[in-house]
Formats: structure tokens, C-alpha cells, sequence
């Protein structure tokens, strides 16, 4: 049976900015796995993938667990990861439509998906495979949501020669399915030599939960440069 999911996006307050489907992914089921499976799919251009429900939407819930293996086109996920920057991949939400068979026009399943796992090659970058979770209205999941510093042109530190020292690119929530931010933005315009963002000064959406045991931890720094004492030749 079909699965259809629609998206509601929330306005995040002043520091997330939402996710959001930008294509929708084409798939087609697969039998069989292993190296050498995998291998012949690449070599036709198709990426292996899993699309799995994840464990903190099936809490509570009598809902049979869905895992689906797949294979997904390869310059579909490249276009991808050039739209929606590979560092925001695994925070954004797509639509995945599971159909019968490549070219086929009968889908067997739909609904929205959450990058988990994006596994490449370290020698080519080329993606090896992909791992996706099911992103079902009224569920949560836990997401890495991506740093991303702005405001550094006015920042009165960097402007009397500081140094931006980044402590954390990414920060854990847990998140409703409609809610789930593609970054975090970090405003540094206001940060002097010495000052510094904690975890517990970001502010989102009252919906999305920090998962930090300790929200006094530093985010980034403006840190003072040492001085580069030159020494005299010795002759």
C-alpha cells in the first residue's frame, strides 16, 4: 500500500533554517545484496540503499517495522548533493517513490525519507551507498543538524584580529518529522575577543529537544592570535 506523507514547514526561530523536499528520489526494489551484487549495480550506475524505519518513530506505536532494500539512480543522487550541498544531505528531507522496476510507472511505495548514511569512496568521492529512514508525520528522530557560522564581517573580534575557533559543527536534536532544520545558523556579529556562544544560547523552534547533558558547553570562540616573535639569524 501506498504511503503518503505531506510536508508541514514550520518557521524555526531566528537560528534554524527548515528542511525541505527539493526532489523527489526514484528507486526501484532489490532481491539480493553483497559485494559482488553492489558491484554490478554500480557498475550500471545505480547506488545500493536501505530505507529503514527508524527506532524512535516505532516507539509506542504497533506499526510493523519497514525496511526496504533499493537501488537508486547515481546521477540522480550526484544532482542531488549539488543542490542541497553534501554537508546538508543527511538534514534534509526528499520524497522517495519505490517503483516496480526502472521506467516503470507503478510505484510500490512512497512517502518522505531522512539521509542517514552516505558512504563514498575515499579515492574518487563517488557514493557507495546509501542508508535512508522513513520520516513519518507525528514521528521523531534524532538528527545532526550542520553548524553554519554568519555575521563574521562585523564581528568586532575578528576586526581587531581574532580568530574564529569553531568547537562544534554540528549539534544533536531530536526532532518532529515536520520539523526537522536543515542547519543551524550561529550569529557571531555581536562576539568580542574572549566571547563565546554556548549551546544553551541557540535559539529553534520549541519543538526540537537538545540532546546535550550539558547545554553550558561552547559552541565557538573569538580567541586572540599569539604574537609571531621573529628571532635574528644566527650567523
Amino acid at each position: 500500500m501506498n504511503h503518503w506523507w505531506r510536508t508541514t514547514v514550520n518557521k524555526v526561530a531566528y537560528a534554524a533554517s527548515m528542511s525541505r523536499n527539493y526532489h523527489t528520489i526514484q528507486a526501484i526494489p532489490r532481491e539480493l545484496s553483497g559485494p559482488r551484487i553492489s558491484a554490478r549495480d554500480r557498475a550500471q550506475g545505480r547506488i545500493p540503499a536501505v530505507v529503514f524505519t527508524p527506532p524512535s518513530s516505532a516507539v509506542g506505536s504497533s506499526e510493523v517495522s519497514r525496511k526496504v532494500m533499493l537501488t537508486t539512480e547515481s546521477k540522480q543522487i550526484q544532482s542531488l548533493l549539488k543542490n542541497v550541498r553534501p554537508e546538508f544531505f543527511c538534514s534534509t528531507t526528499f520524497k522517495l517513490h519505490v517503483r516496480a522496476g526502472s521506467g516503470s510507472s507503478v510505484i510500490l511505495n512512497s512517502g518522505n525519507v531522512l539521509p542517514i548514511k552516505l558512504h563514498r569512496d575515499p579515492e574518487t568521492g563517488k557514493v557507495l551507498n546509501l542508508v535512508f529512514a522513513w520520516v513519518d508525520e507525528g514521528s521523531h528522530l534524532e538528527v545532526d543538524v550542520p553548524v553554519v557560522f554568519k555575521g563574521e564581517d562585523s564581528c568586532p573580534g575578528l576586526q581587531k584580529g581574532g580568530q574564529l575557533k569553531s568547537i562544534r559543527t554540528s549539534l544533536k536534536y531530536l526532532c518532529p518529522a515536520e520539523s526537522i532544520p536543515q542547519k543551524i545558523e550561529v550569529d557571531v556579529s555581536n562576539l568580542d575577543i574572549g566571547d563565546k556562544i554556548l549551546l544553551k544560547d541557540i535559539q529553534v523552534d520549541s519543538t526540537l529537544k537538545l540532546l546535550s547533558r550539558n547545554d553550558t558547553k561552547p559552541i565557538c570562540k573569538i580567541v586572540a592570535l599569539e604574537a609571531e616573535i621573529s628571532k635574528p639569524l644566527q650567523t
